[in-house]
């Protein structure tokens, strides 16, 4: 009994270092940014969690700070990007891929 609460306390502590960390950072982990969501003419808020994925599964073309879908719209993935690094338009090996969710609502000015 002794050992459970030691236990519980200690993952206590770690969420609240955890927490604490994040809201000194803004309440995000990793950089803040703006994207661009051209078919709803709206900016979103976004925040990157993660900076580099494999390429596995399927990622929503960033050109720059602007993409064709956003929340709620099909073609929407949820925040799965790749940068077309070489300029082939084709997903590859070169390209990079990552997380950065887009945070409502979207709104008409950066």
């Amino acid at each position: 009994m002794k050992g459970r609460m030691i236990a519980v306390a200690l993952s206590a502590a770690i969420a609240l270092v955890i927490t604490a960390t994040a809201i000194a950072a803004g309440g995000r982990a990793g950089e803040t940014g703006t994207i661009y969501v051209t078919s709803q003419g709206l900016y979103y808020d976004t925040f990157a969690t993660a900076d580099s994925l494999p390429m596995h599964g399927r990622f929503q073309k960033l050109e720059g700070n602007t993409t064709q879908f956003g929340p709620g719209q099909p073609g929407y993935l949820g925040g799965r990007w790749w940068v077309d690094e070489n300029g082939n338009n084709v997903q590859d090996a070169d390209d990079t891929y990552f997380l950065c969710p887009l945070l409502g609502p979207g709104r008409t000015a950066p």
